[in-house]
């Protein structure tokens, strides 16, 4: 028995990698569903009689101009919505494919904050060949029944409505899909090219909310302003995000950018998708708490309903001030760039993992207290880490851990950066160099990147500790087609020097369902420390404890994840694959990052480090208590991972499916 429960045990020995990331995902409505036409919307076949409208560069554009086409695909589009630049290539594709078809597309711009320069800037980026109109009244959107973006109407060549809805669903709110299995938009204008009935006449597109700006209701008697409420609760949640060069794609740091999205803020807050926030309330305090109190949605959707008003501009708040280019408090001491030149990121196809070498010419031993990864092009940047290692040494990775379970600095999607607290600090030994690990995803046109990573340094005689980056990792699962709730553990192998908890940082990929961190202390004791219920590839948050949690030298960190692998999970690539660790999205990861806070030892100058797992075999005891996840003195086989349960089939003598201490040999 001592035999298969160190089989057991080896199931939760860790290996070491990180994983792709998502590009953007925006707070959009998800639906997948056939809709039916609201009240609002014009019905299927009836026509639209006429338009006129200029484009960006100011010509004007009439419907007649279209007259010897046999179908006109209107595309609704916005600059800033992160699903309509994604789609934003997709119809440049499709219009190249149908233009000798006798099929128009005209891409409109119906927000009104989007100016003139900001349109003619994405066509240059995505390549438009075809007019992009403005519609700034959102006339044509209206009579069409277009509420958002990215969406597409058709019409036919005797000027009747044949389709409105979505392209197709390749993407989602937090979804990407690697291959389309409904392309309605296609399936539609080949329909009325064959004289054809459209199968699919409507379908709910997801997509940011038209920015129709404020609303002149001067009968409200509501008291919220944007001045004197709004603009505050934008600035304490919002801003820091939502602001030119940062992740989110609108600028709500004034009123008219603000005011144009009031619909598609009260959506999102309404449905708790902004600020984006996933731990559950149960375990642990985070300084970093994004969860938006119902006061203050309260507020937001009376503004938006009352009509967005700004009230006395006097009353606003002095806008925040940031360092341009930089989350960081202040401009970095040293800037170190991935390379001398950018990598050239193809259009199309899977881009392996790629690593760069740079030299921060550090003579010294460095302490840094700040730093912060800038991805040159966010577009095609899934992730990256940066990593230390000695001078000439031919390891991707730096450190004694290795590569993957401890790491400089990361960049993921929904990074915050904050300068440590005071007296913490990382090192960067003499001498030492960088490694940056990036892995770059294609959007359908050739970019280029050169990312960067800036340091603050610290002053050395006020470090009193170093802060350290470990996990607890489980690479040996296989998990089933079709399985909603595959559960994995990984245990720690080491034990933890006397030390702080700061932070904590999971991380899977797409199929990733829900992570929990456990410590397990050195007397057997154990407290949930994070839960995440709901776990977001697209913002991949580091939790940062309220206050600082003392870890007694001696403890491990459990961690326990699940996977849902079935085609109720709208990112699931493919539902009947048999999934296993990799680098790539489409494969799978399970790791729980997590820093700590070392005390410096003054004689020495250095921090103890994290010890290496026992070299002595362990004993039953200690190997049943590492299975036993909740504690309760016994193991039962859904605490067993499920490749390994045919084992403790033979080891349950009893055949009652739970195995006691008692059972165990002596």
């Amino acid at each position: 028995m001592t035999h298969h429960l160190h089989k057991l045990l080896a199931s939760l020995v860790s290996a070491f990698a990180f994983g792709s990331l998502l590009i953007s995902s925006c707070p959009l409505p998800a639906s997948d569903k056939v809709a039916s036409e609201s009240s609002n919307s014009p019905a299927i076949g009836s026509n639209l009689d006429g338009f006129s409208l200029t484009d960006y560069q100011g010509k004007e554009w009439k419907q007649n101009e279209f007259q010897s086409k046999k179908a006109i695909v209107f595309a609704f589009v916005g600059t800033q919505c992160p699903l309509a630049k994604l789609y934003s290539s997709k119809l440049v594709e499709l219009e190249r494919q149908y233009r000798d078809r006798g099929v128009a597309f005209v891409a409109v711009d119906s927000n009104v904050q989007d100016s003139l320069a900001e349109m003619a800037a994405h066509a240059r980026k995505f390549g438009f060949e075809f007019a992009f109109l403005k519609d700034p009244a959102q006339e044509l959107a209206n009579r069409l029944g277009i509420t958002r973006t990215p969406e597409v109407c058709v019409i036919d060549g005797t000027s009747k409505i044949r389709y409105r809805g979505r392209i197709d669903d390749q993407y989602g709110i937090g979804f990407s899909r690697d291959t389309v299995s409904k392309k309605e938009l296609v399936v539609a204008i080949e329909a009325i090219l064959k004289n054809e009935e459209v199968a699919t006449t409507t379908t709910t597109a997801s997509g940011c909310l038209i920015g129709r700006g404020p609303r002149d209701l001067a009968k409200s008697e509501s008291i919220v302003t944007y001045a004197e409420q709004v603009s505050r609760i934008l600035q304490s949640r919002c801003v820091s995000c939502h602001r030119p060069g940062e992740i989110g794609p609108m600028d709500l740091g004034n009123y008219d950018d603000a005011s144009a999205w009031a619909d598609m803020i009260v959506e999102v807050v309404d449905e708790g998708r902004m600020p984006p926030w996933h731990a559950s309330e149960a375990h642990g305090s985070f300084k970093n708490d994004r969860r938006m109190p119902a006061e203050e949605i309260a507020a937001i959707k009376n503004w938006a309903r009352a009509g967005a008003t700004r009230g006395d501009a006097s009353k606003e708040p002095a806008p925040l001030k940031f360092v341009e280019g930089w989350q960081l408090p202040r401009e970095p001491d040293l800037i170190v760039p991935m390379s001398d030149k950018p990598f050239e990121v193809p259009e199309r196809g899977e881009v392996k993992y790629q690593y760069f070498v740079a030299d921060p010419h550090l003579t010294k031993d460095t302490w840094i207290n700040g730093m912060e990864i800038v991805a040159g092009n966010p577009s095609v940047v899934h992730h990256i880490l940066v990593f230390v290692r000695e001078k000439g040494s031919n390891q991707r990775g730096g450190g004694g851990l290795g590569a993957e379970r401890g790491f400089l600095a990361g960049f993921v999607p929904g990074t915050r950066v904050e300068a440590m607290a005071e007296g913490m600090a990382k090192l960067i030994p003499a001498n030492s160099e960088l490694v940056f690990q990036i892995h770059y995803t294609p959007n359908g046109t050739a970019q280029s990147d050169l990312s960067k990573v800036g340091f603050m340094f610290a002053d050395t005689k006020s470090i009193t500790h170093e802060v350290q980056t470990t996990s607890s990792v489980q690479p040996n699962f296989r998990i089933p087609p079709r399985d909603g709730n595959y559960k994995v553990t990984a245990m720690q192998p080491e034990e933890l020097p006397n030390c702080d908890l700061l932070s904590m940082s999971p991380h899977m990929h797409v199929r990733g369902k829900t992570f929990r961190y456990t410590a397990v202390y050195p007397d057997g004791n154990r407290e949930v420390l994070l839960d995440v219920p709901h776990y977001d590839f697209n913002w991949q948050t580091e939790y940062r404890l309220s206050e600082k949690k003392k870890m007694p030298s001696g403890t491990r960190i459990l961690c326990e994840a699940a996977f849902d692998n079935s085609t109720s999970n709208l990112n699931n690539p493919d539902p009947n694959a048999w999934v296993q660790w990799g680098d790539q999205t489409y494969e799978e990861m399970m790791i729980g990052y997590f820093h700590i806070s070392v005390p410096i030892d003054p004689s020495t100058g250095r921090a103890p480090q994290i010890k290496k797992a026992r070299t002595e075999r362990p004993t039953p005891e200690q190997i049943f208590a590492m299975l036993d996840i909740d504690g309760d003195g016994k193991v039962i086989r859904s605490e067993v991972p499920k490749q390994l349960q045919p084992i403790f089939d033979r080891m349950d003598k009893n055949t009652d499916g739970v195995l006691e201490k008692t059972e165990l040999p002596k």
